[in-house]
């Protein structure tokens, strides 16, 4: 299990999906989880760097906990 924080944001490729940019700059497309572009959040979850998806981004995180946290 791992944990990141960051900001949620909305890609727009392939019909639209969701991302975790963590503070240290990576980026993790999010599975389970619909939190709303925009909000700072930490994340807990498996990432997944194996794999093949619709979605051409970085590794998926399947989320098993949000949380919000202050700015």
């Amino acid at each position: 299990m791992a944990t990141f924080t960051g900001t949620i944001q909305h890609n727009d490729l392939e019909g639209g999906f969701l991302e975790l940019k963590t503070d240290s700059g990576d980026v993790y497309r999010l599975e389970g989880a619909s939190p709303a572009p925009g909000a700072r959040v930490r994340v807990e979850g498996e990432v997944s760097h194996g794999g093949f998806g619709i979605h051409m981004s970085g590794p998926s995180l399947k989320v098993t906990r949000v949380q919000a946290v202050d700015g």
